[in-house]
This record gives structure tokens, sequence and C-alpha cells, in this order.
């Protein structure tokens, strides 16, 4: 599992998970909408903390900066 996500694409995942949880635990969120976001926060906060997304490798995509 090589890495394909560079550190722009993580932190912006992982501010996306913080802002869902944050709008959960608020009560803005809620119902089907709180699990559908709430499914995909946890999702976005593994592959920052993993620097892999299983949906680049298909494609060959990759957001880390070339040297």
């Amino acid at each position: 599992m090589k890495s394909n996500m560079g550190t722009t694409d993580r932190i912006i995942r992982a501010i996306f998970a913080v802002v869902v949880a944050a709008l959960y635990f608020t009560n803005v969120i809620s119902g089907t909408l709180a699990i559908i976001l709430g499914i995909l926060a946890v999702i976005f906060l593994a592959t920052s903390f993993l620097s892999f997304c299983p949906l680049y490798a298909p494609f060959k995509l990759s957001t880390i900066k070339k040297e």
C-alpha cells in the first residue's frame, strides 16, 4: 500500500471529519444526514491517517507533490 495522499489532502479530510463531529455533537445535524456524514467522516479520517485513498489507486492518482 503506497501513499497517494499529500499533506493538503490529508489536512482537508481531517478538518472535514472534525467539522462533521462538531455539527453532530451540537445537534446541528441529525437523522439520516448525520449517519451518512458520520460514515464519510470516519472514512476520511482513516484515509488521512493512512495517507492512502483506495479510490485514487485504480486511477493512479496521487496528491503528493513531486520533488
